[in-house]
């Protein structure tokens, strides 16, 4: 026992929470074992076997609760995760939709479609300046300007046969780029017009995120694209529901948008006028709509762990519920009333922002969850979230592994598990004291030392009264509330982000250092700028003249949030990525986590800290470095599946890794500029695969040429990996993005080497040798394919030889410098374009094995049929990333080579 008089420990207090026990919480455990059956069912496919397992469960649960409560637990729970499994095993998948895909093929087809959504598309950024152009003979994407986006649901579509076209029934959905101006289109409407369907990309690289899948789960099986002036509107129709939801989105960002550019916003100063970048991120944060937030705009939220503020999702739905109902019920409503208003005012908010599939299973989840904590008379607020849990899980059972989902539930559990039982146990014991301080027999009721808190604050409140007035008197008691009020969410603050680092370690590859900071800055002024903005909308709605203070307002405060999150995202520390934990770390760390919840409810001293202990080790599980999955004594070299573009990683015998070339845009139409700014190759496709090699940095990067199909995801992968040294050629004098490049490269201090041929250097366990450029070569024009730096790389027999987007002109010179000697391993210049890989180049390498990247339907029509014909004829076994996806070759000092899928 404490010696009398001892100071009391803060965990010693008594706990208003109750103990986490099953009995007292059946509907997480419920939950949980529902969710685990759902997880069996990704690898358990016996559906006949689990109706006899479920029907054995049954009758054990029977006879458990009849003869054996202590018992009963085990076989319910049981039976609760073969109806999990029972219940994914019958959830349908997407449709393929096969049918529509076979005509997918690129001919030119007329198509009859109801409209279903309907979007506007942001103005299109300046073309890049080092955008690759075509050779001669190829074709190329029109140059047109995309103003419109439209999904389509399919009636039937043009069969084109050698004799005759006929009108087919189809199913299927389809989305459509509108070029050239904006038709008046609507949802519901029926249309007719041209296209030329083709499926969405998707890149077979580990990591990767598939655009494909990503597509199909929204019922979208293909693309394409179509000038305005083609479409004819046959008739008009009634929009269904979910049609109405997106047109509630569009109108609302359009009116949105259409304010900025009023007359009565431009004659704001500067620091008081919304511009296009504020209505970009006032939409994603109202309204879901994300079609405006460039790159530059998302990423120091990104890094600093608060875009989640800045966009709707389902933890966005869940926080605004959570934040409404404890307004209500602070101003004293019944908790009845405010029950039902937040889930009104949520569910019209939700309609407002599209309805999408996560705000679904956010809104479903709230409701729930605030039903049972009101008809369950303020049950615990685990029991409410488990019957939540449940209530999405057999709606939806693809929702166990949606992102958000995911981390809407682990947000719940770090407030209600976590974050909850520590504020009982400090800082809540000490704010109701605080209250009602005028009311003296509310003393006796206290412990000791808060009531002596509440005679300190009285004595005080009395001095500052007779010295500077009655005023002064309440004056201690609200500095008390409001340090209490700030501790209480940075506390909370603190929990949510030591839970989410797993899965922003997990989903996103990033360690959020400053998120804490970040959060504490912006969830206060967001909490007010989100209210100004919506009265600045609706007040837009009457008129532009009368949303002019409400704007300017919400402009101020806009532009200070991005000021300070801008400045804190760029510090070094808030830059971190990292690659994901692995399986066996990711559960040893939910495990923490729930015993965190059990051991915070405990009343033993030493239970809680060991709770709080697990807790805070969290993070340190998550982002502890693991060792990379490497192929030692062999030199590697892993063709990337990167669409029609180049990127490789090499890596030596003794671990050391080059990346050469990142992928990127091909071509210069605004088109591709739109979507390049809005999504990252380097980001989205290489850096996922360097991550699932559990890479943390890269010792060097080479860039060829500085083409954007070879450069566009560099500058990602050097902010992701930063890499020692930078190996280039030549610096093009007519480039931009490339200055930008070696700014970008300067700022994180990468070394920059210039290599040119007859350089020659040991590297990781094998012999270097570069064979071109020639060492007088110089460009002082736009970048070309003949700038690329050719590297040769050695390991005893085995030899690989890089060409990067060599044409004749440097292959001719390698040649006459009689550079050049058999290899075991080739990659083929300029994606198997007729200007490389010529005869006699050809026949002194000698390759025995070759890869090709290209991309799938590219328009340059690469590889070429003659280049193949010459590599079948010489007897080179050829792998093209068009075909295979992302591919490996371990090439050995005995001059062997292993090729191996390296695609998920």
């Amino acid at each position: 026992m404490r010696a009398a008089g001892a100071t009391p420990f803060w965990m010693d207090d008594p706990a208003p929470v109750e103990l986490l026990r099953l009995r007292r919480a059946p509907l997480l455990a419920a939950a949980l074992a529902f969710a685990a059956g759902e997880a069996l069912a990704l690898h358990w496919q016996f559906a006949v076997i689990l109706l006899i397992a479920l029907t054995l469960l049954l009758v054990l649960s029977t006879l458990a609760v009849r003869h054996s409560l202590r018992l009963a637990p085990f076989p319910v729970l049981a039976l609760w995760a073969l109806a999990g499994c029972w219940c994914a095993q019958m959830q349908p998948s997407p449709s393929p939709q096969t049918d529509l895909l076979r005509y997918a093929d690129g001919l030119s087809r007329t198509v009859e479609a109801r409209i279903v959504r309907v979007r506007i598309l942001p103005p299109a950024p300046p073309p890049p300046a080092t955008a690759r152009q075509p050779e001669t003979g190829d074709s190329e994407p029109e140059d047109t300007a995309p103003t419109e986006s439209i999904d389509l649901s399919m009636d039937r579509i043009e069969d084109v046969t050698p004799d005759a076209s006929t009108m087919q029934p189809a199913i299927g959905g389809v989305r459509v780029t509108v070029l050239d101006g904006l038709p008046a289109l609507h949802c519901g409407d029926t249309l007719e017009l041209p296209l030329r369907l083709h499926p969405p990309d998707r890149y077979r690289d580990p990591g990767a995120w598939s655009h494909a899948d990503d597509l199909l789960q929204q019922g979208i099986a293909a693309q394409g694209s179509v000038k305005a002036e083609r479409i004819r509107i046959l008739r008009s129709g009634v929009p269904d529901l979910r049609c109405r939801a997106f047109a509630a989105q569009t109108w609302a960002s359009t009116r949105l948008t259409a304010f900025v550019s009023s007359r009565a916003n431009r004659t704001l100063p500067a620091a008081t006028r919304l511009s296009p970048d504020d209505a970009a991120m006032l939409n994603a944060m109202l309204f879901g709509d994300r079609a405006g937030l460039r790159h530059e705009l998302r990423i120091g939220f990104e890094r600093t762990g608060s875009f989640h503020l800045f966009v709707v999702s389902g933890m966005h739905v869940a926080l605004l519920a959570g934040m409404l109902f404890g307004s209500l019920r602070r101003v004293r409503l019944p908790p009845g009333i405010s029950t039902l208003a937040t889930i009104g005012i949520t569910s019209a908010y939700a309609a407002l922002t599209g309805f999408g599939v996560p705000v679904q299973r956010a809104l479903l989840m709230t409701t729930v969850f605030l039903l049972a904590r009101w008809l369950g008379r303020n049950m615990d607020i685990l029991q409410a979230l488990g019957a939540a849990a449940l209530a999405v899980l057999v709606w939806d059972p693809r929702a166990l592994t949606e992102t958000s989902f995911q981390m809407t539930f682990l947000v719940l559990v770090a407030v209600g598990g976590l974050a909850l039982p520590i504020l009982e146990r400090t800082l809540l014991p000490h704010a109701r004291a605080a209250r009602d301080l005028d009311a003296i027999w509310l003393d006796a009721r206290l412990p000791p030392h808060l009531a002596q808190r509440r005679v300190t604050l009285r004595v005080f409140g009395e001095a500052l009264a007779a010295w500077l007035g009655s005023w002064a008197r309440p004056l201690p008691v609200s500095l008390l509330r409001a340090a209490l009020y700030l501790a209480e969410l940075a506390l909370v603050g603190a929990v949510i982000e030591l839970c989410m680092a797993l899965p922003m370690a997990v989903y996103f590859h990033r360690a959020t250092p400053l998120a804490l900071p970040a959060n504490l800055l912006a969830i206060p002024l967001v909490g007010v700028l989100a209210p100004l903005a919506v009265l600045t909308f609706c007040a837009s709605l009457i008129s532009p003249w009368v949303a002019m203070v409400p704007s300017a307002a919400t402009a101020l405060l806009l532009h200070a949030v991005r000021f300070a999150i801008g400045h804190l995202g760029h510090a070094s520390l808030a830059d971190t990525r990292v690659p994901g934990p692995a399986p066996a770390v990711i559960a040893a760390t939910l495990l923490a986590i729930a015993f965190a919840c059990w051991a915070l409810r405990n009343r033993p001293r030493w239970i809680a800290a060991t709770g709080l202990a697990a807790l805070l080790l969290v993070p340190v599980a998550t982002l502890c470095p693991e060792p990379p999955l490497l192929h030692a004594g062999a030199l590697e070299v892993t063709a990337l599946d990167v669409g029609q573009g180049d990127s490789l990683l090499v890596v030596a015998p003794d671990g050391h890794t080059l990346l050469v070339d990142a992928g990127g845009p091909v071509g210069h139409s605004e088109t591709q500029a739109a979507a390049a700014d809005r999504w990252d190759i380097g980001e989205e496709v290489v850096a996922p695969y360097l991550w699932s090699r559990r890479l943390r940095r890269l010792d060097a990067v080479l860039l060829t040429h500085a083409h954007s199909d070879h450069m566009g995801g560099m500058t990602a992968i050097l902010r992701d990996f930063h890499p020692r040294e930078l190996w280039l050629s030549i610096d093009p004098a007519d480039s931009t993005d490339f200055q930008s490049l070696l700014a970008e490269a300067e700022r994180l201090n990468v070394r920059v080497r210039h290599f040119s041929a007859g350089d020659a250097f040991a590297w990781g366990g094998a012999q270097a040798t570069v064979l071109a450029p020639e060492p007088g070569y110089a460009n002082p024009k736009a970048p070309v394919n003949d700038d690329s730096l050719v590297l040769r790389l050695d390991l005893g027999k085995a030899s690989v030889l890089l060409e990067g987007n060599a044409e004749r002109r440097s292959e001719d010179t390698m040649l006459a410098h009689q550079r050049l000697a058999p290899v075991t391993l080739l990659k083929i210049g300029h994606h198997g374009s007729r200007t490389s890989t010529n005869p006699e180049f050809l026949a002194v390498l000698a390759p025995t094995q070759a890869v090709i990247s290209s991309g799938r339907r590219n328009t340059f029509g690469h590889p070429r049929y003659e280049i193949l014909e010459r590599l079948a004829q010489a007897r080179v076994q050829t792998v093209r990333t068009d075909r295979a996806g992302a591919t490996t070759f371990l090439l050995t000092p005995d001059g062997a080579v292993q090729r191996q899928s390296a695609g998920p």
